[in-house]
């Protein structure tokens, strides 16, 4: 081999030669590359399933940045005369009953029975919470609240076919989300657009409160006018079988049909949730 060829050889190796390492410097970058995007997507996908896997659950809990409570009544204090204990036919173990003879009937005051005339003051219950008697004129626009409400509306509520669940205020707030969750999975129930003044308006027909102390019972109570369920879970079956035999049951409610939605929320509040399916009118009447 010449001189030449050999000189040409040798530069063609390290031709070769610095080509290759060029080209494995480059795979190395680019395989850098690779491995710092794969590295960064896991990471990110990790950090996702993180955040979703801790993230705590949807709270059930009432909200109260839109709540109005329902008036207070003043004026005159009412005491509502003693109440008759009378046997229980409902077929609900533990429901307790009270006398409500004239009401769904004639309509008169009987002795012993429930009283069902309008006052604007206060009332002092001989059942408490209450399970039916003298109340304010005006009912309350049924819902979900967090704070207590005025018994006497309340009890109106009661008259129009609502139950009312009341609750200890130092009931845990686990058990709170479950009583709130219990009112949002019952049905809605149409009101007549006269009743209410305007026309597409439901409710669930259950008030939702707590008891203004510890001083109920037991922690949770269920009332429909003249009849009462006192429990101490808020997955308690009897719960469900008082509202399927109470809730807006015209054998049960002196005043069936009426409405528990379309007073001025001035007068009769707006629910923290799971009110009506509209809102109620501004103002007052009262």
């Amino acid at each position: 081999m010449s001189k030449e060829s050999a000189r040409a050889s040798a530069e063609h190796r390290k031709a070769v030669v610095a080509a290759t390492k060029k080209a494995e410097k480059r795979r190395r970058v680019i395989g850098r590359i690779v491995v710092t995007a794969v590295v960064v997507v896991v990471a990110a996908a990790l950090t996702v399933l993180i955040v979703v896997v801790t993230r705590p659950a949807p709270s059930t809990a009432a909200s109260t940045s839109g709540q109005i409570m329902p008036a207070a009544s003043s004026g005159t204090t009412t005491t509502q005369a003693p109440v008759d204990r009378v046997k229980n036919t409902s077929g609900i173990s533990g429901v307790l009953a009270w006398d409500t003879t004239g009401w769904p009937g004639d309509g008169s005051d009987h002795t012993g029975a429930l009283e069902h005339n309008h006052v604007t003051g206060p009332v002092t219950y001989s059942v408490l919470p209450p399970v039916g008697g003298p109340h304010n004129p005006v009912w309350m626009n049924a819902g979900v609240y967090t704070k207590p409400v005025p018994t006497e509306r309340a009890v109106h509520n009661l008259e129009h076919g609502a139950v009312w669940i009341t609750y200890n205020p130092n009931l845990s707030t686990a058990d709170v989300r479950k009583l709130t969750a219990f009112v949002a999975k019952q049905s809605l129930i149409p009101e007549g657009a006269s009743e209410v003044g305007f026309s597409g308006e439901a409710n669930r027909y259950i008030d939702l409160s707590p008891w203004a102390s510890n001083s109920l019972p037991t922690p949770i109570v269920i009332s429909a006018w003249g009849y009462q369920l006192r429990v101490t879970s808020p997955t308690d079956p009897r719960l469900q079988k008082f509202v399927d035999t109470f809730r807006n049951q015209q054998k049960y409610s002196p005043e069936f049909g009426g409405p528990v939605d379309g007073v001025p929320v001035q007068s009769g509040g707006r629910a923290a949730l799971d009110g009506g399916t509209k809102a109620n009118p501004p103002g007052s009447t009262d």
